[in-house]
């Protein structure tokens, strides 16, 4: 059967379904379980290509009515009740997808496009792990953004009502219909069905934004990259690959910064790894940004986490691991770990400055690491010999990334079986 969504305001019975309307035009259906368990939703919406929500509102604020899409949470839920959420937040460009890669990888199996959906989908699934792109919640497009004079990193151009609402419904085992922006064509196309998964992952510029959002996190990460390797990387892809000037690159990055300060920056102080990627220190002055120095910040007293350590929990170690057992070349690679307060909070920094010449060396490594949340013995140095392509695979961006992959791994199991619910693989391991 189908059901229609009321745009007005107060609610109605439709067959089997209460349908309602917030204040923020999203419609919601709330399913009836003593009444069957699966149906249908009908709604209508621009054509595929029209330009939609150009002139809607942000968060909250209501906008024209004939430029939204009313998106519905459905009835018909393919979760189990028990999906866990994860946020990743980072500006463009700072390797999200990448490390959505590493993820999904570390769960088993490849991560595609909805099947039979819109080509231009921006969400990425796998037997385990939906990925949803924030971005989809923009209220504004692309040419409605430049007729407001705002930019995607502000909240007025974001749904965040909607985002929260969707958020919790997948959350909860309900299926929705996720609103689509199009990075080709800049519009706001037609929704998608999205199941309720055994693990969600949000990324974007907006994840621990909005409080709302936040409380439904079960973990979080913040990859922070510096101003000096933002730039560095932002000359390498522009310059060589797109043909464009310095000057322009520089206008397109002061022009940013105050809303990216304002609005993303601001969430790192709430995430429970900040991966932070800096300019080496074994290279004076070093400008290319080709040698990294990369930070994980590890907040202390998060449920269902214990922050991975080197040598000796606690302490203060510095550590240069080459020689016999690890290939270094110039400029060599250099280990830190050790306690520090970060926004107020205890965390432990592990630090690596460098990269790897021999990423089968990497074991040597991985055998000094603790609480790293492995399976069997060399499971890191597996996972980036595995992926030695992509991008950070020779330094610490891939080595952390992959390590906080095997954390969140942990975190599903654990919260999995707090639930009652058996994980099919091994429970997962740490060293000790």
């Amino acid at each position: 059967m189908a059901a229609a969504c009321s745009s007005s305001g107060s609610s109605s019975r439709i067959g089997w379904f209460q349908a309602s309307s917030s204040s923020s035009n999203i419609g919601i259906l709330q399913h009836h379980p003593w009444r069957g368990s699966h149906a249908s939703s009908l709604f209508s919406f621009p054509k595929l290509g029209a330009r939609i929500g150009s002139s809607g509102g942000g968060s909250g604020s209501s906008g024209s009515s004939s430029s939204r899409v009313r998106v519905l949470v459905c009835c018909a839920a393919g979760g189990d009740g028990k999906t866990i959420v994860i946020g990743l937040a980072a500006d463009s460009g700072c390797g999200k997808s990448t490390f959505m890669r590493r993820l999904t990888s570390v769960f088993g199996g490849a991560a595609s496009p909805p099947k039979g959906g819109n080509p231009d989908s921006n969400t990425l699934i796998s037997d385990t792990t939906t990925v949803i792109c924030l971005d989809d919640y923009h209220s504004l497009d692309r040419t409605g953004r430049k007729e407001k004079g705002v930019t995607a990193l502000d909240p007025k151009a974001n749904n965040f009502d909607l985002m929260y609402e969707q958020v919790k419904a997948l959350k909860e085992g309900k299926a929705v219909q996720k609103p689509i922006y199009n990075h080709v064509s800049g519009l706001l196309d037609p929704p998608e069905l999205i199941q309720s998964p055994k693990i969600l992952v949000i990324e974007g510029l907006h994840p621990m934004f909005d409080s709302r959002v936040r409380e439904l996190l079960d973990f979080s990460i913040y990859l922070d990259i510096s101003d000096a390797v933002k730039f560095a990387w932002k000359i390498q892809r522009d310059m060589a690959e797109r043909g464009h000037s310095l000057e322009s690159i520089k206008a397109s990055i002061a022009a940013r910064k105050p809303d990216f300060d304002a609005y993303i920056d601001t969430q790192k102080q709430y995430a429970d790894v900040v991966i932070q990627v800096l300019p080496t220190q074994l290279i004076p002055d070093d400008n290319e940004g080709k040698v990294l120095r990369v930070r994980m910040i590890m907040k202390e007293g998060v449920d269902n986490f214990e922050p991975v350590y080197l040598f000796d929990e606690g302490s203060t170690i510095s550590w240069i691991p080459c020689g016999r057992k690890l290939t270094c070349s110039y400029p060599g690679i250099k280990f830190f770990y050790g306690p520090d307060i970060y926004y107020d909070n205890e965390v432990s920094v592990l630090e690596m400055d460098g990269q790897f010449d021999k990423l089968d060396e990497l074991i040597y490594v991985e055998s000094h690491l603790s609480n790293i949340s492995t399976r069997f013995y060399g499971e890191i140095t597996q996972q980036m010999l595995k992926h030695a392509d992509f991008p950070g695979s020779n330094n610490g961006t891939g080595l952390f990334q992959t390590i906080v992959g095997l954390k969140i791994r942990d975190v599903f199991e654990r919260i999995t079986s707090k639930q009652g619910s058996p994980v099919g693989a091994a429970a997962a391991t740490s060293k000790v």
